[in-house]
């Protein structure tokens, strides 16, 4: 298993702590559904994503709530000299410019292993789209695993993770599901949110 930022002896403990201290200082709530705490693999969504900033308090909430997410991010942050730093913060690097198969290589790896949690920021950058991409909901069903909802709510200072969503076969439907669970989720910058659908 890699070492990452989430499972490193001694020191992910103390920065557990640290997480914790931060976030009260900022003033802000974690929220979570129990659900998900229970769960050892499944496709965990990021959205709103329309800060930097969105990055910062998913890995507070994450040491706070033990978790060990991998995230995905494109292959420019892992050149050096930062690529070790974004590796061990979790990062997957991925090439966007080439037609390779994500989805697959991913669900082969939730296959591989025993516990794994994939964050994926679905609107895929921080500027507006017109719509989320889908590769998410095509990973949770070819490893058979749920999504869950992280989410940013910078109006109210909270952060967490919303309902377990088992993904069934109209993507579209889903897309729905995610577009009402997400429609009071306000982003730091909410001209850039990018919906569902």
């Amino acid at each position: 298993m890699q070492r990452t930022i989430f499972n490193t002896p001694i020191v992910t403990p103390i920065l557990r702590q640290i997480a914790r201290l931060l976030l009260k200082l900022h003033g802000w709530r974690v929220v979570c559904d129990q659900k998900a705490l229970k769960l050892k693999k499944y496709v965990l969504l990021g959205a709103p994503h329309t800060s930097n900033w969105d990055g910062y308090y998913f890995i507070l909430t994450a040491l706070k709530l033990k978790l060990t997410p991998q995230w995905m991010g494109k292959d420019k942050l892992f050149k050096f000299p930062l690529g070790a730093t974004m590796r061990w913060f979790g990062g997957i690097a991925v090439d966007r410019s080439k037609a390779n198969n994500l989805v697959q290589a991913t669900v082969d790896h939730f296959n591989e292993s025993k516990s794994l949690i994939v964050a994926v920021p679905p609107e895929g950058t921080r500027g507006r789209k017109e719509r989320w991409k889908t590769g998410f909901y095509y990973i949770a069903r070819g490893a058979q695993v749920p999504v869950v909802c992280g989410f940013i709510n910078f109006p109210r200072k909270e952060v967490g993770l919303g309902p377990v969503l088992e993904m069934g076969e109209n993507l579209a439907a889903e897309l729905a599901r995610f577009r009402d669970f997400y429609a009071d989720k306000i982003g730091k910058f909410p001209e850039r949110y990018t919906p569902p659908a």
